[in-house]
């Protein structure tokens, strides 16, 4: 069985994983709007991948007894001032769920739960991956600065990202 602390924390999480589907979603729309349709379809991919995310948090709770609660998820930025400022705050968001992720590992360490500590350990894996993903992103938007050229480049090797949901 799951404590109830246990189970409030990762219930929480579920909602902060949706959040980051809710994000990218609107993060798809504001690329759509600037007619980069590669940004939006990798947009589209960490959408999937967070829906996924809040998806295996969800299983695992039922099948520890828990209880999962949903709560109502935050309406997210849907304007930013250029691509990078877009990708920047993704990458900023992700740097956010790690701290959560971390936490959660710390707080099922406390409780001695080691099936939790041992479940989180795919996502703390799992964000080493997406910050680097995003990192690389915003990186090259840096170095390609104001050159149009380049983004159209850039937009067109985005759009070739696609969703496979890892193996259980």
């Amino acid at each position: 069985m799951i404590s109830p602390k246990i189970e409030k924390a990762l219930n929480e999480q579920i909602n902060a994983e949706m959040f980051s589907a809710y994000l990218y979603l609107a993060m798809v729309a504001y690329f759509q709007d600037k007619n980069l349709g590669g940004f939006a379809n990798w947009m589209t991919v960490q959408n999937q991948e967070e829906t996924f995310h809040a998806m295996k948090f969800f299983r695992y709770v039922s099948e520890r007894g828990g209880r999962v609660t949903l709560d109502a998820i935050e309406k997210p930025q849907f304007e930013w001032e250029s691509p990078l400022a877009a990708m920047e705050a993704a990458q900023k968001h992700e740097a956010y769920i790690t701290s959560r992720i971390n936490s959660l590992v710390d707080l099922a360490i406390k409780e001695k739960d080691h099936a939790t500590a041992s479940f989180l350990g795919w996502f703390v894996d799992e964000q080493v991956e997406e910050e680097d993903s995003v990192n690389e992103v915003v990186q090259k938007l840096r170095l390609l600065g104001s050159d149009g050229g380049g983004l159209f480049m850039m937009d067109r090797d985005m759009a070739t990202r696609v969703f496979t949901p890892p193996v259980a």
